[in-house]
């Protein structure tokens, strides 16, 4: 567990300090959901003095705006917003992150679609969410198919007006991640032509604000922690770790049950092979010109015994 793992010698003073507030962003689908919903977190540093806000966000290149301007303090998104962040001088660290989760997120298509392949997708239309983690799917599944992100037209539209757009066949395919994917395979009847197996890993990362992992790091250790344990829960409990996400979404739990299914939780340190794989992403983003500089992952890196 990622708890174990963060060890380092701690100055006195900064041992000694904790805040009076932790503010965590969440999106109502991500693990901080399932988090401020079992209240586990909010009764564990209510007895050392500590609040926790919640604030919600709709998405992750939101929550982490918020975390460069200081209205937050923790966040947990997916693999490239914080790679946009990074690209906009935002001052965040990588505390952790999740087991890779490829099967969450994919190509889909309507369910009498011709499209059978990526390589199918040449010239078509195809919704997703720009700068997303499916962003970096479609590319690289383009290329694996010996295209190019040229070759397609993207469509960039939010989850939900890519699912209307889906819905009345004004897109092609629309690439996707949990729980909207396994809403649009229930209810719409989606065909998956391509998920995140063998092409990228697909991980949530557990971020903060330099600022703030450094002026606590304790405390950002025991969140981090109780992450790992609420993770711990989750896998061994998955139906009602669905049916808090549906009570949190509104999305009804059999969506849910198939979502966990295929979603693994965890709490995991920060490894150079991770980082190397999320400096990937950025500079495949920076070659396709959606970031406009390069960005070194790794100046985010963290760690408790880092010299003040």
């Amino acid at each position: 567990m990622i708890a174990a793992g963060l060890t380092g010698t701690m100055h006195t003073a900064l041992a000694e300090t904790a805040p009076k507030t932790v503010t965590i962003g969440y999106q109502k689908a991500n693990i901080f959901a399932l988090l401020k919903y079992r209240g586990t977190l909010d009764t564990d540093f209510k007895k050392q003095g500590i609040a926790v806000r919640w604030v919600e966000f709709p998405a992750g290149p939101q929550m982490l705006e918020g975390l460069n301007v200081g209205s937050i303090d923790l966040a947990a998104t997916g693999d490239a917003p914080p790679a946009f962040a990074q690209a906009a001088n935002a001052d965040l660290v990588y505390l952790a992150h999740s087991p890779a989760n490829p099967k969450t997120e994919a190509i889909v298509v309507p369910e009498n679609s011709t499209i059978k392949s990526v390589a199918d997708l040449k010239g078509k239309r195809v919704a997703l969410n720009k700068g997303s983690d499916v962003n970096y799917l479609l590319v690289t599944a383009l290329e694996n198919a010996g295209l190019n992100y040229k070759d397609i037209i993207p469509i960039y539209l939010p989850p939900a007006d890519a699912r209307a757009a889906f819905q009345r066949g004004a897109v092609d395919a629309w690439v996707i991640w949990d729980p909207y994917l396994s809403e649009v395979e229930t209810n719409a009847k989606a065909r998956l032509v391509k998920n995140a197996e063998g092409l990228v890993p697909h991980y949530t990362f557990y971020l903060a604000s330099r600022k703030f992992a450094d002026t606590y790091p304790q405390t950002a250790k025991q969140v981090v922690g109780e992450l790992g344990t609420l993770s711990d829960w989750a896998n061994k409990n998955p139906q009602e770790a669905a049916k808090i996400l549906a009570t949190s979404t509104g999305l009804p739990q059999p969506i849910w049950d198939k979502a966990i299914s295929r979603m693994p939780f965890g709490s995991e340190r920060m490894t150079p092979e991770v980082f190397n794989e999320q400096q990937k992403l950025a500079d495949k983003f920076t070659q396709i010109g959606l970031l406009p500089v390069k960005v070194e992952i790794g100046t985010a890196t963290w760690s408790l015994d880092k010299k003040k």
